[in-house]
């Protein structure tokens, strides 16, 4: 009893022995191993490393690629790249430079011939009209030098450019537009005339000139109010003030034509589609005439137009007088008269062959004053021209009535469908079927109707 109580109560028990240490297997390997100290490294140990570090820097970066390559400073460019990096390139820039180069070179080519044409052409347009070309001239003349060509002449695109002049008598305005090849882009110029050689309706570009001169045509007082005849003086040095200038001739068709662009433009041109197509003897054999009247054509080849074109030779293709519209005329204002002049003309390479052509240049120039100058024509050489005139304005008003007729019966039909519609749908059901069974039954009737009136 008393050991139980010793033992309960821990009095006179004797000490227990201290806990012990688990065994720890996972850390078995560290067991009884030195704390690490640093340690200094010998200069000599420094300077095998770096020595060996630099070796290890490989020099041939092109066996490389670029991802693995070693980065030292940010502008050290040549350590990081070299130019086998840059094969794709070298490839690609000889091919954009030279189409820089065919783009530079055929753009001034173009610029050139424009140059040269205006040049031989200028002194003539400054005879001839006050003013020309697009810049403010005041003083200024090409003929002294002190106006520039491109002043005149005006770059549309790379093969287009245009001039005008105006300030004549008769002629409200000139334009001119040369058309020149695609000398920047000779894969195209070439697909262009290979495409000409085996495709008819498609031929191949030519370099041409292109002068329109648009007629007064007695409206002088609408154009250029200012526009007044010059006073005359009477004997006694009193002043009279003269009536204005009228620029009126008949209206009627005619043309000088190359033979080998007459088709086209006969398909192309509504105004000379009511020609007739004859020869002339005054004229080359490679030109011939399209005329409404051979009055008309008779009193238009002159000596001096036969010269010119025969001086031109067959760079002309063609010489047109003309009062009706380029486009077939749809309604009755469209076909109204409406008085120009054109010639067209090839550029021709040389200088000499450009010359050649002034003659008819400078007669194109003064033909309006030669067209209201000259008496009118006989009321029988006229009197093909205007029933021409005639039937066409009669044609016009024809097809212009029967699509109006088409649109009142378009609109009256649409009407008709949209009351039945409404009528059909205030009715009931059955009501509709009678309805519809009605008109089913007059369809038929009326089928048969016009089937025994056929028979």
């Amino acid at each position: 009893m008393a050991g139980l109580l010793k033992s309960f109560l821990g009095s006179g028990s004797a000490p227990k022995k201290a806990a012990e240490p688990s065994e720890d297997t996972d850390f078995a390997d560290f067991a009884g191993a030195p704390d690490p100290s640093p340690v200094a490294a010998s200069p000599s140990i420094v300077s095998e490393a770096s020595t060996l570090s630099q070796s290890a820097i490989p020099t041939d970066f092109a066996s490389i690629p670029i991802a693995n390559r070693p980065y030292t400073k940010w502008y050290r460019v040549w350590e990081r790249v070299t130019l086998d990096d840059f094969k794709a390139e070298l490839y690609i820039l000889p091919f954009i430079l030279a189409v820089v180069a065919i783009h530079l070179f055929g753009t001034r080519r173009n610029k050139q011939k424009a140059k040269s044409w205006i040049n031989i052409h200028g002194p003539i347009l400054e005879q001839e009209y006050a003013m020309i070309g697009f810049a403010p001239q005041g003083q200024r003349s090409m003929s002294e030098g002190t106006l520039q060509p491109m002043d005149v002449m005006r770059e549309k695109t790379v093969t287009e450019y245009a001039t005008y002049a105006t300030g004549r008598l008769n002629v409200a305005f000139t334009d001119i537009k040369l058309t020149l090849k695609k000398r920047h882009n000779p894969m195209g110029m070439f697909g262009e005339e290979a495409i000409g050689l085996f495709i008819e309706s498609q031929p191949a570009p030519r370099e041409r000139m292109e002068a329109s001169s648009y007629i007064f045509d007695g409206r002088e007082a609408d154009l250029a109010p200012l526009l007044r005849a010059p006073d005359a003086v009477k004997a006694d040095g009193e002043k009279q003030k003269s009536e204005q200038f009228k620029s009126t001739f008949d209206g009627f068709v005619f043309a000088v034509v190359h033979k080998e662009m007459m088709k086209t433009l006969r398909d192309n041109r509504y105004d000379l589609s009511l020609t007739v197509t004859k020869d002339h003897q005054k004229l080359p054999s490679w030109a011939t005439v399209m005329s409404e009247s051979a009055e008309i054509t008779e009193s238009l080849l002159t000596p001096e137009l036969c010269k010119a074109v025969e001086e031109a030779g067959e760079v002309l293709e063609s010489l047109i007088v003309t009062d009706q519209p380029l486009d077939q005329p749809k309604t009755v204002d469209d076909a109204a008269p409406r008085k120009r002049t054109t010639l067209s003309m090839r550029i021709p390479s040389t200088e000499e062959q450009i010359k050649a052509t002034l003659p008819l240049f400078r007669y194109f120039l003064r033909l309006p004053d030669i067209l209201c100058a000259a008496p009118r024509f006989r009321a029988e050489a006229l009197r093909r021209v205007r029933a021409t005139r005639d039937e066409e304005i009669r044609k016009i008003k024809k097809t212009s009535e029967d699509e109006k007729a088409e649109e009142r019966r378009t609109k009256a039909e649409k009407e008709k469908k949209e009351e039945r519609e409404k009528k059909l749908r205030n009715l009931s059901a059955d009501e509709q079927r009678k309805a519809l069974e009605k008109e089913r039954a007059s369809d038929m009737r009326r089928g048969q109707k016009k089937k025994t009136t056929k028979s």
